[in-house]
């Protein structure tokens, strides 16, 4: 059994947290090598590293995994902020759950399911330091007020602007927590004494505050002073010992693939309805911006297809009125096996625009094509093999390709698995 001494170095998990403002996603942006998991957008004036904003718990969880499997990637990744990861986790998990929010589950058991929920996000952090990479939390800050009937008092308190469960999971998990704020000194001014006199503030320099206080949460590992200025100098020393990121294990490059056989010519069904639309004025058939009935319409070389009742966008009301058959012309064949895989485009290709943004957003970092989606909702009988991904339902949407993506991307990397070994 080996017995380890002396100091080891390990990348660090820190928290910043303070008022809007006060100038977090700027300290940890001088971090070394940052990248940003930007949550509400903070990021956009300053130049650094980002992650497309998540658009979902999933899509976040996603961006984690990568600098779990990549971590050379960054030295430092920075989930900014806190609180705005965790309203997509509670937005996740109350879609799944049916809720219209946390209350909904009973008293005090939304916020024990959603405590554990963002448990996950925290254990892939630990995972990322375990890789050699630092990881840097920030968050807002919000007072509380603290009642203490024993003194007959109160007084106020800065913490964590998340849930009651999850900020305790946060300070637990970090090595570090530092609360940023301002230092304002107050003066009297007429003599009478700070108690009974006029008083007024002076001052309001920006700190760091490192141990705990009744005011407010903070701690830290490494003996720093209490007190700090605000800027990257006081905080470098944490990171004096960074340790070298793992690099992922290197696998023996793959052979190249062979070509595939050409398949036997097969006779093609006709799926274009007998009997055209007809041809009706554009401006009859989007009366009050709702289409009346299913339109197809084109307009600078592109086709769209617009469902009964659904809104026609403003930009497509000078749109030329087409045939249902003119329309299914243009669209790719429906993949029902395997053999289908001829009709995929080589090159990736982003997703139709009108896809719920937060499937869509899973789809292009995963590199998933449409057809995978249809492929596998057809053959579970959920949908028509012919539906597109644009046209499913809202809420099947959500509560099963996003609510579900962890499964569904599973399948669809298992179906293109078969699919390879079946044209090797």
């Amino acid at each position: 059994m080996n017995i380890i001494s002396g100091k080891l170095p390990v990348a660090k998990r820190i928290v910043f947290y303070g008022a809007e403002g006060i100038g977090k996603s700027t300290l940890a942006s001088q971090c070394p090598d940052p990248l940003f998991v930007d949550t509400e957008g903070s990021t956009t004036h300053m130049d650094v590293k980002r992650f497309e904003a998540p658009s979902s718990w999933q899509m976040l969880l996603d961006q984690v995994q990568y600098v779990i499997d990549n971590p050379t990637v960054c030295k430092t990744l920075v989930i900014d902020t806190a609180d705005w990861a965790e309203q997509l986790e509670i937005n996740d998990l109350c879609r799944k759950k049916g809720w219209d929010g946390l209350e909904g589950a009973g008293y005090g058991k939304g916020y024990q399911y959603s405590a554990e929920e963002f448990g996950k996000l925290l254990n892939k952090l630990t995972e990322v330091v375990n890789k050699g990479v630092n990881v840097v939390i920030t968050a807002h800050a919000t007072l509380r007020k603290v009642e203490l009937p024993e003194e007959l008092g109160a007084y106020d308190h800065w913490e964590m602007k998340t849930s009651k469960k999850v900020a305790p999971m946060i300070k637990e998990w970090a090595d570090v927590v530092l609360f940023l704020n301002y230092h304002v000194n107050v003066i009297n001014t007429d003599g009478k004494g700070a108690v009974k006199g006029k008083n007024k503030a002076q001052g309001g320099r920006r700190v760091i505050h490192t141990t705990h206080t009744p005011f407010w949460d903070a701690k830290n590992r490494f003996g720093m002073p209490d007190e700090l200025p605000l800027e990257y100098e006081s905080i470098a020393p944490l990171f004096d010992d960074q340790p070298a990121a793992q690099e992922p294990p290197k696998s023996a490059p793959k052979p190249k693939p062979k070509s595939k056989p050409e398949p036997k010519p097969e006779a093609v069904p006709e799926t274009a309805p007998k009997d055209p639309a007809p041809q009706k004025e554009v401006g009859q058939a989007l009366q009050g911006f709702v289409a009346e009935e299913d339109l197809y319409l084109r307009k600078n070389g592109e086709l769209y297809h617009i469902k009964a009742g659904n809104v026609v966008p403003g930009s497509l009301l000078d749109a030329e009125h087409i045939s249902r058959a003119e329309y299914d012309k243009s669209q790719p064949a429906a993949i029902t096996g395997p053999e289908d895989i001829r009709n995929v485009p080589v090159e990736y290709q982003e997703p139709d625009p009108r896809i719920n943004k937060s499937l869509r957003d899973l789809m292009i970092a995963s590199q998933i094509d449409e057809w995978e989606i249809q492929h596998i909702a057809s053959t579970k009988g959920y949908m028509t093999a012919d539906t597109r991904v644009a046209d499913y339902p809202q809420d099947f949407v959500e509560g099963w390709a996003v609510g579900f993506w962890p499964q569904l991307k599973a399948a669809i990397m298992e179906m293109r698995q078969k699919q390879e070994l079946e044209y090797k």
